[in-house]
């Protein structure tokens, strides 16, 4: 929970403490605990207002100076709730004065001290939940080495004298032709789709479609929304990605 760099970014966090804490005193008012039920309805929310956000201000202002030395996100919330209990309880007594009649004598101090404390705990943890970061993702991408030359040699015999040895890109289908796209152009050659992945088997690439088949070295970019997706190619290709051949996809970082 590092402070907001900025003074407007103070402010706004300024802000939303206030509310949540609003918020929360607002919640215990409708609930009414500790025998507030009787008080008249509209006594009763002001009261746990001012108590909550009273006792979280001098929860906040511990929590920054004390909190912070705890490791963990649960040992700050227990560390900062019993330091802030005997303020709050001081404070939430004088409350009590000015808003119950309830007089100010040891006994319903220490009274106040274990009511305190409960409502604090919870106070502070839902702050530190909602203000807590999530974790980084980190992303992996999966790298492979380059196929052994033979690997496509088979496919290749396919091709013509101009493409035989430019790098592949990509693989389509059209009825009883392959359309395959290489760094030297387009090819259409008349074979199976299925005879292709057979004979690529060992390269490194990846069928995205049932007519597609796209050379790794060549994806840029992989796009994926609600159930379909695209793969930008070098040489401005996009093959198609459906949610069959998605996990390959995904496996290897690219979604």
């Amino acid at each position: 929970m590092k402070p907001v760099a900025g003074v407007a970014g103070r402010w706004r966090r300024l802000g939303a403490e206030v509310a949540l804490l609003t918020l929360l005193g607002l919640l215990m008012g409708a609930l009414g605990p500790y025998g507030t039920a009787q008080v008249p309805s509209a006594r009763r929310y002001f009261y746990w207002i001012v108590c909550i956000v009273g006792g979280g201000a001098i929860g906040i202002v511990i929590d920054d100076f004390i909190g912070v030395r705890a490791p963990g996100l649960w040992r700050r919330v227990g560390l900062t709730s019993l330091a802030m209990t005997p303020l709050v309880s001081l404070f939430v007594l004088y409350v009590n004065l000015g808003m119950l009649g309830q007089p100010p004598v040891v006994r319903n101090y220490l009274e106040l001290l274990w009511q305190v404390w409960v409502i604090s705990a919870l106070v502070m943890a839902l702050r530190a939940l909602t203000w807590r970061k999530p974790k980084p993702i980190i992303q992996t991408r999966v790298v492979t080495a380059p196929p052994l030359p033979e690997a496509e040699a088979v496919f290749r015999r396919r091709l013509s004298a101009k493409r035989r040895s430019a790098a592949l890109i990509a693989i389509e289908a059209e009825d009883h032709y392959l359309r395959v796209h290489t760094d030297a152009g387009d090819e259409l050659i008349t074979a199976r789709f299925a005879e292709a992945l057979q004979e690529l088997a060992g390269a490194h690439g990846y069928q995205t479609h049932r007519s597609w088949w796209v050379a790794a070295g060549a994806i840029e970019t992989v796009r994926w929304r609600r159930g379909s997706g695209e793969a930008r190619l070098t040489g401005g290709v996009v093959a198609p990605v459906s949610r069959t051949h998605a996990p390959a996809l995904r496996l290897a970082g690219w979604i």
